[in-house]
């Protein structure tokens, strides 16, 4: 019985340290801009990505518990990372660049 809860809490522990590097190794937005052509929009793809590492800072701190709402920002820093790179890139198309 002594064998089988250590069995057990050791499946427990590792499926818990695997789902916590998950979250800690989770992609953050890539700064892909280029701050020579774009300044603007390079500047606004860093601060993304500092608010980005907030929010996990966040994270850590209150132990995850956020009620789901620090991951939709998170998501949500994903998709200005991911406009930002398309407007630099329609600007690219538009001034032949």
């Amino acid at each position: 019985m002594k064998t089988v809860r250590l069995n057990l809490f050791a499946v427990i522990a590792l499926a818990g340290v695997l789902l916590l590097s998950g979250f800690l190794l989770a992609e953050r937005p890539e700064r892909d801009v280029s701050a020579k052509r774009h300044p603007n929009l390079a500047a606004a793809q860093r601060f993304s990505s500092q608010a980005y590492q907030r929010v996990l800072d966040a994270q850590r701190a209150n132990e995850w518990d956020l009620n789901g709402h620090a991951q939709k920002a998170k998501d949500q820093l994903d998709q200005v990372n991911h406009e930002l790179k398309e407007a630099a890139e329609a600007s690219n198309e538009h001034h032949g660049h």
